[in-house]
């Protein structure tokens, strides 16, 4: 199969990552932090050091202030309804994803906040200029994406960064698109709230999320349970991070999780390289095909490049490259309606192809030849 779907998870694995997950589940097969026997204990330390590492990666002191969650859909759902201010307002971007649209309209639909929705211009960006004009007296916190998991278009989260700051608004940044891909510092770029999702970006496993928080965010938890602290008493800690994770970690995962962060470190700079001439010759290439409408934001270099064949649902086109080719891309929506309310592709989606630096040129003209077969095919049908 040539995989390029890389947008909804990582296929290649680095073999350091399968190995560290395979040896935490043959030699730490034991509960973090909940028990005093030496293997829960090495258990724990383990997991103290992937949030030292990850505290590292993103720009934040604390590793205390690193939150596991199941995946990155939780942890934006942690970061949203967990700062709920009630009678306030969130901005938020066409270009989202439903993990942070849909927590975010459940709550309206409470009558607890208000949600403004902040369009992309031309290139598909969202400015901090127009961010700051939607700004009202109850606005409380901004979240953005960095990359959008539709167009590739990149967020300028600096300057937002510094806009919100300003203003004293929280910042989230749903880094699902981009950890992992490009360098982020939560600290120069004023991020209060960042969620990732390792499995992407990042070469990790799935079952494992982040959510890293600057030192002066508090959020309220929304699951409650076993800490293994202050197990005399009913009510959740109140001590990071604790206070915001209940019951047992993925202890394989966060190893693995330990180790892709050590890997993308030493990986980084020939990958980025990689994959940004891949996708600029996946990009310039399908451009040059008959009967082909691109939706990538200009000048993204990323790994996604979104598109459609003419007279073919992006179901459809997705289909015929899995079926007839053994090609994995991905059709449909996205999970992300606002976008492609502003593309006008809501009734036929896009397809997407989301390449890895793992990807080769051999793979990409293989997929460009069944793109052309696919569109030349449509357009002698329509004659």
């Amino acid at each position: 199969m040539i995989y390029f779907d890389n947008s909804a998870t990582s296929h290649h694995k680095p073999e350091c990552v399968i190995n560290a997950a395979v040896n935490a589940m043959k030699s730490l097969s034991a509960n973090p932090g909940r028990s005093g026997h030496s293997l829960s204990l090495k258990a724990g330390m383990l997991v103290y050091a992937t949030r030292k590492k990850a505290a590292q990666l993103v720009g934040i002191h604390d590793p205390e202030r690193i939150i596991f969650t199941l995946n990155c859909t939780q942890a934006l759902n942690l970061a949203i309804s967990g700062s709920v201010h009630s009678g306030g307002n969130v901005i938020t971007t066409g270009n989202e994803h439903n993990s942070v649209l849909r927590p975010l309209f459940e709550l309206q639909r409470a009558g607890r906040i208000t949600v403004t929705i902040v369009p992309p211009n031309e290139k598909g960006i969202v400015t901090a200029e127009t961010i700051e004009r939607a700004l009202t007296p109850r606005t409380y916190m901004v979240a953005v994406n960095h990359i959008s998991n539709v167009t590739g278009a990149v967020t300028p989260v600096d300057e937002i960064g510094k806009l919100c700051r300003k203003r004293k608004i929280l910042f989230l940044v749903d880094g699902a698109q981009s950890v992992g891909y490009g360098d982020i510092d939560m600290r120069e770029q004023n991020i209060d709230m960042l969620a990732v999702a390792p499995h992407k970006g990042l070469h990790a496993l799935q079952g494992v999320g982040i959510l890293a928080l600057a030192p002066d965010v508090c959020l309220r938890p929304v699951i409650f349970g076993g800490t293994g602290t202050q197990s005399e008493s009913v009510f959740q800690p109140t001590e990071l991070p604790e206070a915001l994770e209940s019951g047992t970690l993925p202890t394989p995962a966060i190893a693995a999780l330990n180790a892709a962060i050590t890997h993308n470190e030493k990986t980084r700079g020939e990958s980025r390289r990689k994959l940004r001439e891949l996708s600029m010759y996946l990009l310039e290439s399908i451009q040059r095909i008959s009967g082909i409408r691109i939706y990538t934001a200009p000048d993204t270099y990323n790994g996604m490049v979104s598109f459609n064949i003419d007279g073919i649902s992006s179901m459809d086109a997705g289909n015929l490259l899995s079926s007839q080719y053994d090609i994995a891309v991905r059709g449909g929506l996205h999970c992300a309606p606002y976008i492609h309310r502003h593309l006008g592709t809501l009734k036929e989606g896009i397809v997407r192809a989301s390449l890895s630096s793992d990807n080769t040129f051999g793979e990409i003209d293989f997929f460009l030849r069944a793109i052309r077969e696919i569109a030349e095919t449509e357009k002698k049908g329509r004659i």
